[in-house]
């Protein structure tokens, strides 16, 4: 039995890296089950959780997924490739947002799960170039779901979590009281 990873927080954010090279390994059942409890948890609307994770695990399955994931056969090298979805909850807490509320919710769920991913040892990459149509119909999605981005889930061929490139400043993306 792998023991969980204990690793800083700031570590694992500053650590992260988009992974495009899988080994074929098995992620265990106790580590896979932290790293989902972890999108679980995860904050949202009015505490609506409108997401769903569909762990595709089938080899053929996850061809497919790829294929209708712009193409990138990389994706399927992973053991589990996660298709995030989310519901329409048909309620307009965002103001502009309205329906499309759900997006934000199931992008912070899905960050959850990358992070806690990093902090195992697992390699992820968000994907948002994919087929949603195409991938509801693979997948068996209904009607009021869509998909919202993908990620493969394993561990990398090659580690590399090293600090992340050029980043913006904090006086770049940071305002205090007004725009400047």
């Amino acid at each position: 039995m792998r023991q969980p990873i204990s690793m800083e927080f700031y570590e694992v954010i500053n650590t992260r890296r988009s992974v495009r090279s899988y080994k074929p390994d098995e992620i265990p059942e106790e580590v896979l089950n932290r790293v989902l409890d972890a999108a679980r948890v995860a904050p949202s609307g009015s505490n609506r959780q409108p997401w769903k994770y569909v762990l595709v695990k089938n080899p053929e399955l996850r061809k497919r997924v790829a294929t209708l994931s712009g193409g990138q056969p990389w994706i399927a090298e992973a053991p589990i490739v996660v298709v995030a979805c989310g519901s329409d909850i048909k309620y307009d807490r965002g103001g502009y947002m309205g329906e499309m509320s759900f997006l934000l919710d199931s992008a912070i769920g899905l960050t959850h799960l990358i992070l806690a991913a990093r902090a195992e040892g697992l390699g992820t990459c968000w994907i948002g170039l994919f087929d949603n149509d195409s991938i509801k119909e693979l997948l068996d999605i209904p009607p009021g779901w869509n998909v919202t981005a993908v990620t493969p889930l394993g561990y990398p061929k090659e580690p590399n979590w090293v600090m992340p490139g050029k980043r913006k400043t904090l006086k770049e993306i940071v305002a205090v009281d007004e725009w400047e």
